[in-house]
């Protein structure tokens, strides 16, 4: 079949990806960088540019399978064999339909997810052109199982990890040294998650076919394993200096620490929530006496 006549839907295609893209970032990236960056973690700036470089990075070492499923498990494209042109023609369109409905829904600032939207768009051109015969409707149910089977794990996950971090390093007098502690933990544990990740799945874009599982935890754990070492012996020791040049205390007398001015301007109003009218201006100035910074839970009792 000549597809030469059929070149500008694909020269479409590819603007409208651009599009697609954008939506994505837009509200699936926001999504995803949200907790850091209003937690302070990061700055909207910074956000932009990480996820810039994994986001891509993601796409390139993970998206096979991901894409592979999209492109050929929702439908059953040997339907359209005699009809390409009505396959391509869907496909611009599911594209469009979804990178809309992002883009109305981060208007709306309503939180979507990008994979929900491309397969909802597939499904509806599909049983539009050839009826319910081309939805692969078992490999449907189990994309629409991890829709709900993903929130219930992540937020076990979540909360578990949670309860672990304020048990262990919250919780305590000093957190700081167990937090150092735990850095390389946290650091090795991710890196070797994403490393299994890609050489498990493997990634065409690298060569990478599938290897032995014994070779993929070894590669994994010798990964881990100086990961953990480089945060140890190099990030850890720059944290305490950060940290101890943080806390020093200003050589002006009465003069707050920048650690305790910015304790204050977070803790104060919960510390004097049960306040129900605001605080006079000379309580206020009471509160911020060094000598309170000693004992907070007077800092109401004022």
């Amino acid at each position: 079949m000549d597809l030469e006549p059929y070149l500008w839907m694909v020269i479409l295609g590819f603007i409208i990806a651009f599009v697609l893209a954008f939506s994505v970032g837009a509200n699936d990236v926001a999504n995803s960088f949200g907790t850091a960056v209003g937690s302070g973690v990061v700055t909207l700036k910074q956000a932009c540019i990480l996820a810039s470089i994994f986001e891509t990075l993601g796409s390139m070492l993970l998206g096979a399978k991901v894409g592979e499923t999209i492109r050929k498990g929702i439908i059953d494209v040997s339907l359209y064999n005699e009809t390409v042109p009505t396959l391509m023609a869907g496909e611009v369109s599911a594209m469009v339909g979804s990178a809309v409905w992002q883009l109305i829904a981060s208007f709306l600032k309503l939180p979507v997810s990008g994979t929900h939207c491309i397969v909802g768009a597939t499904i509806g051109f599909s049983m539009v052109a050839i009826g319910t015969r081309g939805v692969q409707w078992m490999q449907l149910v189990k994309i629409v199982s991890s829709w709900f089977i993903s929130p219930l794990l992540s937020g076990l996950m979540s909360g578990l990890l949670f309860l672990l971090i304020r048990h262990f390093i919250l919780n305590k007098d000093d957190s700081v040294p167990n937090g150092l502690r735990a850095l390389p933990v946290f650091y090795a544990s991710t890196i070797g998650i994403n490393t299994f990740s890609i050489l498990y799945t493997g990634a065409p874009v690298l060569g990478i076919e599938m290897l032995p599982v014994w070779s993929i935890f070894l590669i994994t754990l010798a990964g881990s394993l100086i990961c953990g070492a480089v945060v140890w012996f190099l990030v850890c020791p720059w944290m305490r200096r950060k940290i101890a040049v943080f806390l020093t205390p200003s050589k002006k007398p009465g003069a707050l620490t920048q650690a305790s001015q910015r304790s204050l301007n977070v803790c104060l109003p919960t510390l004097c929530s049960n306040t129900k009218q605001g605080m006079p201006a000379d309580v206020f100035s009471r509160c911020l006496l060094p000598e309170t910074l000693k004992a907070p839970k007077k800092l109401c009792e004022l």
